[in-house]
């Protein structure tokens, strides 16, 4: 009978394997946090530019000819949203960054089956969202702003799942 190769083995002088499940959202995560590192600096740079666009939409009139959809998307609750975002664009910044950062080390860090590394990640995971909620209010995760949880919890959970594999 063959000798399987067992990743949590530390004992052997080989070195463990990363699962394919932990690999693949490892790899998610990278991509993730390079996203998410260019979006903060985009959102940074384009805050000032997206609240008079949206400002001038909305007092134009125009949306009156918008689908209904549409209009139910810009209201007044949007705009103090996005002008909150505007007034605090720096400290979003810093933490957006800041969170895209320890994303990926701590995605670098369980490569390397170490268990800091889930700290870390899960750290950079919620920490943007506390504070967009504390500077934003709750208007910040309304309507289709939602679904920016859905990849969070589904990657929190799922690496709580592979959590067990990370040795050191």
């Amino acid at each position: 009978m063959s000798e399987m190769n067992n990743p949590f083995d530390i004992s052997t002088s080989e070195k463990p394997v990363l699962s394919s499940g932990l690999n693949v959202i490892t790899i998610l995560t990278i991509i993730g946090s390079v996203v998410s590192l260019l979006s903060s600096v985009w959102t940074f740079i384009s805050a000032k530019k997206s609240y008079e666009s949206l400002r001038a939409t909305m007092e134009s009139g125009s949306l009156d000819n918008a689908p209904k959809w549409v209009r139910g998307m810009l209201t007044p609750e949007m705009l103090e949203t996005t002008r909150k975002m505007l007034e605090n664009k720096f400290p979003l910044l810093i933490v957006g960054v800041l969170g895209s950062l320890l994303c990926l080390y701590g995605a670098l860090e369980m490569r390397k089956f170490k268990k800091q590394g889930y700290m870390l990640w899960l750290v950079g995971e919620i920490l943007p969202m506390i504070v967009l909620f504390l500077l934003i209010g709750s208007n910040a995760f309304a309507g289709w702003s939602l679904i920016s949880l859905l990849f969070p919890i589904i990657f929190i959970i799922l690496y709580t799942l592979y959590k067990k594999e990370l040795l050191f």
